[in-house]
């Protein structure tokens, strides 16, 4: 398989046309941390952002940073440490559960909506991303939205491109809001709840006004002895020290928590992010469950009950990350059945190959929805060359 790696915007541009002028399917490719998510590729060649570096704004009173789309998540990040900010949605590190090496790309960030434990107080990779650059599947460069947050009338193409997974076009710079660092983050640390307890400790928490930044429940097993139900504070000292005491009092029910305060609290959600509980052994099969918070339990009980199976919770019990054995359909049957039952959705993240080509790897969208995303495709890649059949067989 043959590969470009184009320096400029307009070398991208002059690419894709010759692509789509003999019909030639391209593996669009950034950092290469994340090769493994998505159905096996279906292409004859790749185009890959990497020759694409350099922040090309920064504006911190404005809180805004852009940066073409090659440009490593880490560049962009020691830049915001440098002004005391920071990207505010926390993206995950998928480089343990892939065992991949390289470095993951601000591209990449937006391409797949990549977005980590603090989702649940500041939104997530596309609630941030307000401005993007591509080459659509004519190779033409496109550019939607700016500096400013504004409302849109029409089709929001920085929204689309924001977990497209490189299905829709070569996105080659991206603008992102960004937000003050925090002075002091500190964890409370609940033990030994199970489940069904843990998550009625989080709702408390997450539905007090004293504004939880990350809200994770780690059965037993997971990294510990002992389960551990966690609540993250972020902020100015003085607040959290207060915020911290009147959680302990709202939450005392539950028991009297450990407190984890500097760079002990940052390595706790830097796993709860990276899903570092679950990465090991490698062949399992490993799958992201979007379910409202109070059904957690029961869906993850409903699939243990078929197969085996570990997990924990992050975003108070709405996201479970979940391993099973990767043989037969890697638990796929038995996972999307309680997730019929509960409500929610279901995407295999790590599987081999041939269970990937075999099994849905996003949730399964009614055929409205299945005709709605053909039609978006089409229309900004209507030779099909971008990642062709990725995220869903046929597309």
């Amino acid at each position: 398989m043959g590969g470009t790696e184009p320096g400029t915007e307009a070398e991208a541009c002059e690419r894709v046309r010759a692509a789509s002028a003999r019909s030639e399917r391209l593996r669009i490719v950034g950092g290469g941390t994340k090769a493994g998510l998505g159905r096996p590729p279906q292409d004859e060649a790749s185009l890959s952002a990497r020759g694409l570096t350099g922040i090309t704004l920064y504006e911190p009173a404005e809180m805004v940073i852009g940066a073409r789309a090659g440009t490593p998540l880490a560049e962009v990040e020691a830049l915001l440490a440098t002004k005391g900010q920071m990207l505010p949605f926390e993206p995950v590190d998928y480089r343990g559960v892939f065992g991949t090496d390289g470095e993951p790309t601000i591209g990449a960030v937006a391409a797949i909506n990549n977005s980590g434990p603090r989702r649940i107080n500041a939104g997530a990779a596309r609630d941030s991303l307000i401005g993007v650059r591509f080459v659509n599947g004519r190779g033409e460069a496109i550019k939607s939205g700016g500096r400013v947050m504004k409302n849109v009338t029409g089709l929001d193409l920085v929204k689309l491109m924001a977990g497209a997974h490189g299905t829709l076009g070569f996105l080659t710079e991206v603008t992102f809001k960004v937000l003050p660092a925090n002075e002091r983050v500190s964890t409370l640390v609940f033990s030994g709840l199970d489940d069904a307890r843990a998550i009625e400790l989080l709702a408390a928490a997450l539905g007090s006004p004293f504004e939880p930044t990350g809200a994770a429940h780690l059965p037993a097993g997971r990294g510990s002895g002992e389960a551990r139900t966690l609540i993250r504070i972020e902020g100015f000292s003085d607040s959290i020290t207060y915020r911290l005491g009147e959680l302990r009092r709202l939450l005392k029910r539950f028991g009297a928590p450990e407190t984890l305060d500097g760079e002990a609290s940052a390595a706790l959600w830097r796993g709860v992010r990276d899903a570092a509980p679950l990465v090991e052994p490698r062949g399992d099969a490993l799958w992201r469950i979007s379910t409202a918070p109070s059904k957690g339990p029961a869906l993850t009980a409903a699939i243990a009950a078929r197969r085996e199976a570990r997990w924990f919770y992050d975003w108070g019990g709405g996201l479970v990350w979940l391993a099973t054995p990767a043989e037969g359909d890697a638990g796929a049957e038995a996972i999307r059945a309680a997730v019929r039952a509960q409500g929610g959705h279901a995407t295999l993240v790590r599987a081999p190959d041939a269970v990937r080509a075999a099994v849905p790897v996003f949730e399964p969208l009614p055929e409205p929805l299945m005709r709605v995303t053909a039609g978006i495709k089409a229309a900004h890649d209507a030779a099909g060359i971008f990642n062709p059949g990725r995220m869903y067989a046929g597309v």
